[in-house]
């Protein structure tokens, strides 16, 4: 794939491995939206990078909405990689007997899952959208 020239959207892109991915993609052409919840820091890599900041919850399907306008807006968009994510560590049973938190594994589902579903669907709807390569290659 020719990364040049094209938008790509970075899901979790304000640090970690969203962060890396958003610079390796920059630093190989292409204009790259970072997408999530931490406003600061989704803004500093951005800036970095001479990218896009798009505040964004992976679970809101208006939010990922429009992020995926913004991004199309840089060029055609036809990366997006999913590295929002969260984490969460209790016992099934604590020392007292208690059952662990359900919310905050349906929480977690919610957001890794569920919320890497919404990116997608949405995303490669747009993609769709585009005009294909040479080679028939939309994103």
């Amino acid at each position: 794939m020719e990364i040049s020239g094209t938008s790509a959207l970075v899901t979790g892109g304000a640090s970690g491995i969203g962060a890396a991915v958003a610079r390796s993609l920059a630093a190989a052409g292409a204009s790259v939206t970072v997408v999530d919840r931490n406003a600061d820091l989704g803004t500093a890599v951005a800036d970095e990078i001479g990218g896009l900041f798009a505040p964004a919850d992976v679970t809101s399907p208006d939010d990922v909405t429009a992020a995926v306008a913004a991004a199309a807006e840089l060029g055609p968009l036809r990366i997006a990689v999913s590295c929002a994510g969260i984490g969460w560590a209790e016992r099934t049973v604590n020392r007292s007997g208690d059952p662990a938190s359900l919310e905050a594994f349906r929480k977690v589902v919610e957001v890794n899952l569920v919320g890497t579903y919404n990116v997608l669907r949405l995303a490669a709807s747009a993609m769709s959208r585009t005009d294909p390569l040479d080679d028939g290659e939309r994103g």
